[in-house]
């Protein structure tokens, strides 16, 4: 186990040197009930912008299934995972992570997406897309105060575990991150109590 730096500052790539306008996550939702966008479209909103999300390939897709397969064996009766579903951020975000873990029952967001207070976790698997997740939506997820943030790093073989978020202050991250690589075992926190440990090799295709 090894340290890395902490994750990169909010102010990294977005917005596009001549983006006119931000929207909040009120706008994004009218837009959607209006069909401006459409259903499944693959666009979520990242600070204020529509961001278009990350193709995916087989890697991306088999490490995703099992990393699902891995975190929901050690889960608590009442809590549970949501697949590439929305995370709603007051004021001008509703990211679509990976995985998010989140407290139930399920039927809880029959109305709305779960928010902060709602998430335990969150993992993003990463092959072509490591900045986004490092510099983009780590400053993000510190800022909502999400306790836990995962990036599957699939290119280098290992799992990077970001904890301690600063909360919203102007330059938002993780305080602590660690790397774990193929032979260590993860720890999974949920509320601050270890669950259980995954080997990093049974997530990685």
């Amino acid at each position: 186990m090894s340290s890395i730096a902490q994750a990169g500052s909010r102010a990294a790539s977005l917005p596009p040197a001549l983006a006119m306008r931000r929207f909040n996550v009120d706008e994004y939702h009218r837009m959607i009930a209006a069909g401006v966008l459409k259903e499944g479209e693959p666009i979520e909103l990242l600070d204020g912008w529509l961001v278009l999300k990350m193709t995916r390939n087989p890697p991306h897709d088999l490490s995703l299934s099992l990393t699902v397969k891995a975190i929901n064996r050690l889960l608590p009766d009442d809590w549970f995972s949501r697949i590439q579903s929305a995370i709603t951020i007051p004021e001008y975000d509703e990211p679509e992570p990976d995985i998010g873990v989140v407290r139930g029952p399920e039927r809880r967001y029959a109305s709305h997406h779960p928010g902060p207070l709602d998430t335990a976790m969150i993992v993003e698997v990463s092959d072509s897309s490591l900045q986004e997740g490092r510099e983009d939506k780590a400053p993000i997820y510190a800022a909502a105060a999400i306790p836990v943030y995962w990036i599957v790093n699939i290119p280098d073989r290992q799992v990077e575990l970001y904890s301690h978020p600063s909360g919203s202050v102007p330059d938002p991250g993780y305080r602590q991150s660690h790397v774990f690589r193929s032979g260590d075992l993860v720890p999974l926190f949920i509320e601050g109590r270890e669950v259980g440990t995954i080997a990093v090799n049974a997530l990685l295709p």
